[in-house]
């Protein structure tokens, strides 16, 4: 097989006309790919995916084949069709936090839309919103684009499917992780059209790689909350005074296993299933 790209987690090989995708368990932060892995985190993404890839086959084809991949790769890594990537990160908020949080502060605009005035850190919106940015380079920073400029990149058609489909699957996924306790914050999904133009669901989906997730019993708006993903590492790596450059630094084990507790926490309350 041929290795076509080794992303920040993912790494994509070519397997005939299909490929296949392994999630590893490096993990980065402020976009610098650590040293210390966290262990089991990639087969914890490939298998939430694959539960979410289930629960919203209704919604969106998505671009999984199997998991009959090599045997080095069993458990973290699916056989999936070829996509041509749409160039545009579609993501849905339905709480204000973090990069939409600054932009809100600043402006009282995200990606274009104006919000009500008075709103506060993990604010919930009235209705979840499509935020979508652009697709950087590794290492370098998304930036917000409007819903006028999707139209721009990709057309108006296009753009009302990807604005659709990504709301559709926040709602979906905010209503199935609400009855396990789980708040969505937001979510970043990645499209891309198959060989007949169709848009299919690729990548990962609902993950704590790309979602944040809430515990809904301690959720209060005004302050940040804790969330089911690498807050641990990152609450770390700020407290060094690291220059957020690379090479980055080792990670202490007791760090390593309460980052892995976190994957392990919101892959049980929401697909039901133990973690062995």
């Amino acid at each position: 097989m041929e290795l076509l790209h080794s992303g920040k987690v993912r790494d994509v090989y070519a397997d005939g006309e299909d490929l296949i995708l392994v999630a590893s368990d490096r993990m980065s932060v402020f976009d610098v790919v650590l040293p210390t892995p966290i262990p089991d985190k990639g087969a914890i993404l490939t298998q939430l995916s694959l539960w979410w890839f289930d629960q919203l086959a209704d919604l969106v084809p998505n671009h999984v084949i199997s998991e009959d991949v090599p045997a080095e790769w069993a458990g973290r890594a699916i056989r999936c069709r070829r996509l041509k990537m749409v160039p545009v990160e579609c993501v849905a908020r339905g709480y204000l936090t973090g990069s939409g949080l600054r932009d809100y502060e600043a402006t009282g605009v995200v990606s274009g839309i104006e919000l009500p005035a008075g709103l506060v850190e993990s604010s919930q919106l009235a209705e979840p919103i499509f935020t979508p940015s652009t697709k950087a380079a590794m290492g370098a920073h998304d930036e917000p684009m409007t819903f006028a400029e999707v139209i721009t990149t990709v057309g108006a058609a296009t753009a009302e499917q990807l604005r659709d489909i990504t709301l559709a699957i926040y709602r979906r996924g905010s209503e199935i992780a609400a009855e396990r306790g789980i708040l969505i914050a937001d979510t970043k999904i990645e499209l891309g059209w198959d060989a007949d133009s169709q848009l299919v669901l690729g990548d990962e989906v609902l993950t704590p790689d790309s979602s944040r997730f809430w515990s809904a019993e301690d959720y209060v708006p005004g302050k940040v909350q804790d969330s089911f993903d690498k807050q641990p590492l990152r609450d770390w790596a700020v407290g060094l005074g690291w220059d957020k450059t690379a090479p980055g630094p080792e990670v202490p084990a007791e760090i390593v296993e309460r980052t892995r507790a976190r994957y392990v926490a919101a892959y049980e309350r929401l697909t039901g299933r133990t973690w062995s």
